[in-house]
């Protein structure tokens, strides 16, 4: 295999690895012989397991794996050759540890994938983990107990069974008591690695870290010390073969209990060391077993026990505390959120309450879950609550002094599904001195429970309604003055006019004639005007007087009067089509002039010499009816589409049509005194739409009714 530039310091850190672990790899080996039993093959340890383990773990990911391979099953088959095993026997020894290491890797890096040797950098956190561990232990070692059984059987060699199961119980032990160690000190090269710390900065780190530990700390690693020394001493020392094996269950669950856990890894490493040395010297209890078979599985079942014991205490400590910290955290962070949670609450709160305009949120029972002060100044009540609501409901009065229905209450409204804006309501009650006039907007959002509440908003419009009705009144008071005057003007304009025409024919005589005619035309634009700012003051301030109305029965009295004054006579009649119309709920009055305005405007603005054309439909819209007129007449400018619902507005191309720029704004007041909209939109294939809504009638009034058609046809 070639290698690039880049790739040989890998290379060569690989293969070092390799060289090393093949040395501590054959020592193990080593070790485990000369832990044979006399005139036996049978080892009280296999520490070349535990080793092989940790050689594949930490090389799974090298580029030179394949030499580890070589390097374990050529260790194998050479130190058993030595030992006086045959070619064959040392293939199959070779074949089953090679078997063994490769699957212990596998499940490592599969189960235990978080930690040191399966890909991660953990030690051993929890139980789980431990079982985990000794799981993988089992299966790894049964593989290669079956392969060395298996190499054995064809061999001819019938009697491997039962050193089958001692080589699968000696591994088993071997593998969790040396990964077990080998995870903690991993995952401790590994935190110092991440931190780049050096040998010496390590050090330095630890002996600042003894020195900050507590002393009665250091005494009980001191005392811990002196009391495993003496119960090994007088459990394996004498030669009586005394039971007193128990005795090693007191330091191994006090260091588990009270010590780290990666000092429990070690102390089962000690552990073990010490009784297999006891045991082969011929001393201690384990020692007593007559028969050699026995006494190695009982050796391993022993230190196993004693290392499971140790473990499964410790991770049950260090689980304990990860889940007991976890809690801390989670309160303390709930508690940083509580509080900032209502900081939040405060600094709305003081918003709210510094608000100049009142601010209100109740619920669809009419309870008031929130209430600012200037709400309750505006509304003049020292609290607001559900009794309260209905005080204020008792209260209100429009602008025309209608009483207020329950079901026209603003929230009431507005959790109807009604969007509420800009109503003007009167405030009338003993907190108050003086009617005051506010201008209520509100809208729905939800509560968190599934359900909505209504958000009301009131500003003060008193001064404003004030000034404006001034001026209304005296608009109106001007313009009712000014055609007096106006109605004399024209009479003596005409009376000129007459005795002119009785005169002598003459140049003199002709300009005075088309000065009378000037006069006579800008007094009756000076009329429609005057009337006009009348019309929309009584639009604007008129008494509403509403009742159910068939308003396809109005607009045929509105088509017929418009179409026998069509300006355009020459051009034709107009065409208007009539479809379906609802009936409605509104002041007569001001309906009738709604729709000859609109009606007008329709029939008005056509292009010259062609005749008007026009729809008039409606359709269901809620609570509301919507009624359209789309006429195929001059159509609107882009952007002049809300423009020209303003006072005095008048649209770009009209100056050659009479108007005043009022008629439009006088629609637009009274839909929304009745409590609707009216929009502008484009006609598809030319033309405009104008759209209006007002409220249904309560009842039949008659049947829908559709207006006679004449020959043309709809609209579309």
């Amino acid at each position: 295999m070639v290698s690039t530039p880049a790739e040989r310091p890998a290379i060569r850190a690989a293969l070092g690895r390799t060289a090393a672990f093949s040395a501590i790899y054959a020592a193990a080996v080593v070790a485990g012989r000369l832990a044979l039993l006399d005139l036996t093959t049978l080892g009280l340890i296999g520490p070349a397991a535990g080793v092989g383990a940790i050689w594949f773990c930490v090389q799974r990911r090298a580029p030179t794996f394949w030499v580890d391979m070589l390097a374990l099953s050529g260790f194998q088959y050479f130190l058993n050759l030595t030992m006086g095993a045959s070619i064959n026997e040392a293939v199959v020894v070779a074949a089953a540890n090679l078997s063994q290491a490769l699957v212990i890797v596998a499940l490592m890096a599969r189960w235990l994938p978080h930690a040191w040797g399966g890909g991660g950098r953990d030690p051993l956190r929890r139980p789980r983990d431990l079982w985990l561990l000794v799981a993988a232990a089992v299966a790894s070692a049964t593989v290669g107990a079956v392969v060395r059984s298996t190499g054995a059987w064809l061999l001819g060699d019938d009697s491997e069974v039962v050193g089958a199961g001692i080589w699968l119980t000696r591994n088993v032990v071997s593998i969790v008591i040396i990964v077990a160690f080998a995870m903690s000190v991993g995952n401790l090269i590994a935190v110092q690695h991440a931190r780049r710390a050096t040998v010496a900065g390590w050090l330095r780190g630890l002996a600042a870290e003894l020195a900050a530990t507590p002393g009665w700390r250091i005494a009980e690693h001191v005392a811990l010390v002196a009391a495993a020394i003496a119960s090994y001493v007088l459990v394996f020392a004498n030669r009586d073969g005394l039971p007193l094996l128990f005795l090693l269950f007191g330091p191994t669950i006090w260091v588990a209990v009270r010590l780290s856990t990666a000092f429990v890894t070690f102390h089962n490493l000690v552990v073990t060391t010490i009784v297999v040395l006891f045991t082969l010297n011929g001393s201690g209890p384990l020692a007593a077993i007559e028969d050699h078979a026995s006494r190695v599985v009982v050796t391993q079942l022993f230190v196993g026990m004693i290392a499971v014991v140790g473990l499964v205490l410790a991770l049950s400590r260090d689980e304990r505390a990860a889940l007991a910290d976890e809690l801390v955290r989670d309160k303390g962070a709930l508690a940083s959120q509580t509080a900032d949670t209502s900081r939040h609450a405060e600094l709305m709160r003081a918003v709210i309450d510094s608000m100049a305009d009142g601010l209100a949120v109740v619920a669809d029972d009419g309870r008031v879950i929130l209430g600012n002060p200037a709400a309750r100044r505006l509304l003049g009540q020292p609290r607001l609550d559900q009794a309260t609501v209905a005080n204020i409901h008792s209260g209100l009065t429009h602008p025309d002094g209608r009483p207020v229905d329950k079901h026209e209450m603003p929230h009431m409204r507005a959790l109807a599904g009604e969007p509420v804006q800009a109503m003007d309501v009167v405030v009338r009650n003993p907190g108050i001195p003086h009617d005051r006039v506010l201008r209520a907007n509100a809208t729905t959002v939800a509560n968190g429970e599934g359900g909505r509440v209504a958000v009301v908003l009131f500003h003060e419009v008193t001064a404003e309604r004030r000034h404006r009705d001034e001026l209304a009144n005296f608009a109106g008071v001007v313009a009712h003055d000014l055609l007096n005057p106006l109605g004399a003007m024209v009479a003596w304009a005409d009376d000129a006019d007459t005795v002119l025409a009785a005169a002598p024919p003459g140049e003199a005589v002709a300009e005075a004639r088309r000065s009378l005619a000037q006069m006579q035309r800008v007094a009756g634009r000076m009329h429609l005007l005057i009337n006009d700012l009348l019309t929309y003051t009584t639009a604007r301030d008129a008494t509403l007087r509403p009742a159910d109305m068939d308003l396809a029965a109005m607009i045929r009295d509105v088509v017929t009067a418009r179409t026998d004054i069509a300006p355009d006579q020459a051009a034709g009649a107009p065409r208007i089509t009539v479809g379906t119309i609802l009936p409605v709920h509104g002041d007569p009055i001001l309906v009738r002039q709604l729709l000859d305005n609109l009606i007008g405007n329709a029939i008005k603005y056509t292009a010259p010499g062609a005749p008007a054309r026009l729809t008039v439909s409606s359709t269901v819209d809620g609570p509301l009816v919507r009624v359209a007129i789309a006429d195929r007449g001059l159509g609107i400018r882009p952007g002049q589409h809300a423009a020209i619902f303003e006072n005095f507005y008048r649209a770009p191309g009209t100056d050659d049509y009479s108007g005043t720029g009022l008629g439009l704004a006088i629609c637009k007041r009274i839909v929304e005194r009745h409590g609707g909209t009216i929009t502008a939109a484009d006609n598809p294939g030319g033309g405009a739409v104008f759209a209006f809504t007002l409220p249904g009638a309560a009842g039949p009034v008659g049947a829908p009714q559709r207006a006679p058609r004449d020959a043309a046809r709809a609209l579309r």
